[in-house]
């Protein structure tokens, strides 16, 4: 499972011109499924997410973590993340978990993520999403469970 952090000041997902999830200062994650994860890579990664220390203490440097700073945290399934793009000029997208693997995944994670932390927002798995966000650094990292 792989998830793409974004240390944002502000983020929202829409789909079809309505809104599905938004945050202020936190961090927006863009999340892979692959095929041999399971829960246990779904609670590592979210354990990650949470105590990551990517934001600025009073000092200036990269010492709290989301819970710290209790911001947000805006989940997107994202399969194009676990594309294959080592040889040719086209992605495969063979590595990507199957659709309804990758929607369990991504509904635990997410379900997981709601029950620890209190601000927790996310896209819509499957849907064509527009994602607007303020990257804050920019920091962006890519994190493996």
């Amino acid at each position: 499972m792989k998830g793409l952090l974004q240390r944002v000041r502000g983020a929202r997902v829409d789909v079809a011109g309505e809104v599905v999830g938004a945050i202020d200062q936190g961090l927006l994650v863009l999340v892979a499924i692959e095929p041999q994860d399971t829960r246990a890579s779904a609670d590592k990664l979210l354990h990650k997410l949470l105590n990551y220390r990517v934001f600025s203490d009073a000092d200036g440097k990269m010492n709290l973590s989301l819970a710290q700073v209790e911001g947000g945290l805006l989940l997107v399934s994202q399969f194009t993340l676990a594309a294959d793009t080592h040889s040719g000029l086209r992605p495969s997208f063979s590595t990507a978990a199957p659709p309804a693997l990758g929607e369990e995944l991504f509904g635990y994670l997410l379900s997981k993520a709601q029950q620890v932390h209190g601000n927790v927002a996310s896209g819509r798995f499957g849907a064509d999403m527009q994602v607007h966000l303020v990257n804050d650094g920019p920091v962006t990292f890519l994190l493996q469970a």
